[in-house]
């Protein structure tokens, strides 16, 4: 061997190891969340991972600790569930104690048996706090102004109340009709935007808990409150999808509890009555879809702190609840992530500005500036420029349809009141864009900090990162989790300028994208949710959801409202959790049961096919019916989970159905051609599971001769965009999926990177007449590639929640060096390469508590410690770090 081989291989001496930290549980979570308030699940689930570097580092045992004592809890004795210890490697414990409480704070703690038998110290305390629980908890009324959907002004919310004892702790619960900011003496009561989360408004309300004990004091106190119009008063103008004519819309409206307990242990409760006051302020107008616009001369000072005199407000009125269902919003929020400063600032004339953030992104701007009394500004935020330098709205004001011109799309009003510096942020709505052109009615004054721009989306915690000696596909990578992000709001969209809407077939393609790189199941479970709030007796789900009752006669079918079957699959896959596949089991049923009655021959042309293609377009039927194919396959592997035999081998009978009806119409086995060879065509029935496995060899291989005639170009739309790389380098050609991820000419992801994207587009062409909103993650298949492929990284269906790590890394060509980071429930996974000489360097990391399989591809020759291991076959792997060389 080389030097370099036997250097990699650790033959030459080493340095003595560090002594090694002390194992420990770390990362609780309940419900998927950190020390959450305010949750309603009366069997909340509690998760831990293991920190142990040493190798084959497992666990053996646990035992957790619940109580409402935190000094108790804390030496290891819980008053609500004290378990004993519990021979099991689980890291998932579903809480099986005393029946929770409301109101309640319980702390929790778990010890761990390491694979020497040994406990650990126990972890740090963590707690979790329950809401309501029952709907019958909440006091008061649901109040709002006396105005009707059409008033344009915001309504504003005061009461001012007198604690007469000290305060130990205060919970503020708020549930809405629309969108809401909240106020405690004048300061604005935590950091998530646009509460609650869009839902079937009549069906389901969300509600959130704040812990306010630090605003309040002793004496009087003021509580104040503003209502947006969100999605529940879409008003005035029409998108297309008329959520102006939705069944629930309505006047904003809000019921607020104050629930105080006072250090001498008694408790009370404000909530909203007739007490409350209402007027109007600055927000004349609020429309999440268009933007907000505010007139600072209009604002009462004070409003919503002590001593403001509120002798001309108006009293409130009581309303019905929006829906019969008030329950906890226990996820993930929405907050400003990330702060962009302009790249660049153009002075136009006296009164128009051009600001550059230099990227795209979704969120809002503040601007800050003097000037007279009643000059208005005009932010109009916009995607790209106009051949002029201008701002242009043309690629996204497409379904915009004003009634008169005081509402134009993406543009916010900000009135100024003369007094001074004066700042302006849109508070209940955002935007999608990079440039903002102020223009004003006078002369103002502007330079480059009076522009900021807010990334915001749903704060999902990053749990993936690539990097490579390809700086393009890095941008690539980027580009695709710029507009995932853009694109999730407490819900996944299709682009968040022209439409904000929950498109089914964009989130189906973009699931493990976001999924190997955020953390988002808190996401999920409540849009599947929404999912089944929105679906009909029949098993019928609207093409967008949540929906006003558009989308359930056109652009829904199996290629995209498979996301009643694959988003809760893709979620078990990678966190091993059933919960999310129990509670849609029977709406999936549904579902493959009404596509069975009007498909009964096992095919059908129910859907929207390979939406915007690059030129070919694929033959419809082939693709709907194999996501038909898909559905019932899923829901065959979920009946198995759940020891649903009958139900099990019904649908793999179904799946097979299909799938015999789908080859003998479309396959020709002695060419391997499906219909006429596309390469969405080839590509779908391969990655789907379609093809038989005899001819898998030749269908792929009339993929990359297709591939090979198209110039190693892209020809297809979304659906052949997220299965060609995988149908690719999942039977034996790699490198020819690399090719295509890293083209840097059109049509390719890298063609817009080159190009200056910095998020995806709705079309493989940047100068497209339509369809060319420039942030869609539509096309976003391909960073979840780079896991896969590339990286290798796969979780095993037999162990899921990566328990196990299915490994098997594509050393393609054109790249020297590839790294993929996935940190699943068991921790960080690693898969790494470079190259060095004639030889690949191979590093893996396996978390504590995993366990993994690496596949080595024919041809090959591995070496681990001096030892050669098979040419072909599978290396099984405890948990801990290991190096590889390859020849």
């Amino acid at each position: 061997m080389n030097t370099l081989l036997l250097l990699w291989l650790g033959i030459t001496s080493q340095p003595k190891a560090m002594p090694l930290p002390l194992p420990e549980p770390v990362r609780l979570q309940c419900e998927y969340l950190v020390n959450p308030l305010g949750i309603d699940a009366a069997h909340p689930r509690l998760a831990w991972q293991l920190e142990d570097n040493r190798q084959s580092a497992v666990q053996t045992a646990w035992q957790l600790s619940v109580g409402t004592d935190s000094l108790s809890v804390a030496a290891g004795k819980g008053n609500s569930w004290q378990t004993g210890k519990t021979l099991s490697d689980q890291q998932r414990v579903v809480y099986a104690g005393k029946p929770l409480q409301p109101f309640t704070k319980y702390y929790w703690r778990v010890t761990l048996w390491d694979k020497d038998g040994k406990p650990s110290t126990g972890s740090a305390v963590a707690s979790f706090e329950t809401g309501m629980m029952r709907e019958e908890n909440w006091k008061g009324f649901w109040i709002s102004d006396s105005r009707d959907v059409n008033e344009k002004k915001a309504p504003y919310f005061r009461k001012q109340i007198r604690l007469n004892k000290p305060v130990k702790s205060a919970r503020a619960y708020i549930a809405a009709g629309g969108l809401y900011e909240l106020y405690i003496n004048g300061a604005n009561i935590g950091d998530q935007r646009l509460n609650p989360m869009m839902t079937r408004y009549d069906r389901r309300t969300l509600y959130l808990t704040y812990d306010v004990t630090p605003q309040l004091r002793n004496g009087d106190n003021t509580i104040g409150v503003l209502l947006g119009n969100g999605w529940y008063n879409h008003q005035p103008a029409t998108e297309g999808w008329y959520f102006n004519a939705a069944p629930w819309r309505n006047r904003p409206t809000y019921c607020l509890n104050l629930r105080v307990t006072y250090e001498d242990g008694t408790v009370e409760t404000i909530s909203t009555d007739k007490t409350w006051k209402t007027s109007f302020g600055g927000l004349v107008y609020s429309n999440i879809y268009t933007a907000d616009h505010y007139d600072a001369r209009q604002e009462q000072e004070g409003w919503n702190k002590n001593g403001f005199d509120d002798a001309k407000w108006k009293e409130v009125v009581y309303r019905s609840a929006p829906s019969p269902h008030i329950v906890a919003q226990a996820m993930q929020p929405i907050r400003y992530v990330e702060t962009i400063h302009p790249k660049s600032v153009k002075k136009i004339n006296d009164t128009v500005y051009l600001f550059d953030l230099g990227r795209n992104i979704a969120g809002v701007s503040r601007i800050t500036v003097s000037g007279k009394a009643g000059t208005t500004l005009r932010l109009k935020h916009t995607e790209r420029l106009d051949k002029n330098g201008r701002a242009d709205m043309s690629n996204i004001g497409l379904y915009h349809h004003p009634t008169d011109a005081s509402d134009p799309f993406q543009v916010d009003f900000f009135t100024l009141s003369g007094k001074g510096t004066e700042s302006f942020t849109t508070l209940f709505g955002y935007k999608g864009f990079q440039y903002v052109e102020v223009s004003a009615d006078a002369p103002v004054e502007l330079n480059a900090q009076s522009i900021t721009g807010y990334f915001m989306h749903s704060d999902v915690p990053p749990v993936g990162k690539i990097s490579s000696s390809n700086p393009v596909l890095d941008k690539i990578w980027w580009a695709n989790n710029n507009s995932y992000l853009s694109n999730l709001y407490g819900y996944p969209t299709d682009c968040p300028q022209r439409e904000k809407n929950g498109w089914t077939g964009d989130a189906n393609i973009a699931i493990e994208t976001g999924l190997y790189s955020f953390d988002g199941i808190t996401v999920y479970e409540k849009w599947m949710a929404d999912h089944r709030d929105e679906q009909l007796p029949n098993g019928v789900l609207p093409a967008i959801i949540p929906t006003s009752g558009w989308g359930y006669e056109w652009a829904n079918g199996p290629d995209w409202t498979s996301t009643i079957a694959i988003i809760p699959w893709n979620i078990y896959l990678f966190y091993g959790d059933t919960k999310i596949l129990e509670d849609n089991y029977d709406n999936l049923r549904r579902y493959v049961n009404y596509i069975q009655t009007i498909s009964p021959d096992g095919l059908t042309t129910w859907g929207l096919g390979d939406w915007v293609p690059v030129k070919s377009v694929a033959n419809m039927e082939l693709t709907s019916s194999a996501f038909y194919f898909t559905d019932a396959s899923i829901l065959a592997k979920i009946a198995k989970v759940l020891g649903r035999e009958d139900d099990y081998r019904t649908y793999k009978a179904l799946a097979q159905k299909i799938k015999a009806a789908i080859n003998k119409k479309f396959l020709n086995t002695t060419t391997g051609i499906y219909a006429s060879g596309l390469q969405t065509e080839q590509s779908v029935p391969l990655h789907q599971g379609l093809v038989p496995e005899e001819l898998k060899s030749k269908v792929v291989e009339q993929l990359a001769k297709r591939v090979a005639a198209d110039n190693y170009h892209l020809d297809v739309g979304i659906l052949g965009a997220k299965a060609i790389l995988n149908a690719l380098s999942e039977n034996g050609y790699a490198d020819v999926a690399y090719t295509l991820a890293a083209q840097e000419t059109y049509p390719s992801w890298g063609w817009w990177i080159v190009n200056g994207a910095t998020t995806f587009y709705e079309n493989w062409k940047i100068d497209a007449a339509r369809d060319i909103s420039m942030n869609h993650v539509m096309f976003g298949e391909v960073a979840a590639w780079l896991y896969k492929g590339p990286g290798g990284i796969k979780p095993d269906p037999r162990q899921p929640g990566f328990r196990n790590v299915l490994l098997q890394p594509h050393f393609v060509k054109g790249l020297d060096h590839f790294e993929a980071r996935h940190t699943s429930p068991y921790g960080e996974i690693v898969s790494s390469w470079k190259r060095e000489g004639g030889a690949v360097m191979y590093e893996v990391t396996i978390p504590p508590n995993a366990t993994g399989e690496v596949f080595m591809q024919p041809g090959q020759k591995w070496y681990e410690k001096e030892k050669q291991l098979n040419t072909a076959g599978t290396v099984k792997l405890k948990a801990g770090h290991y190096q590889f060389v390859i020849l």
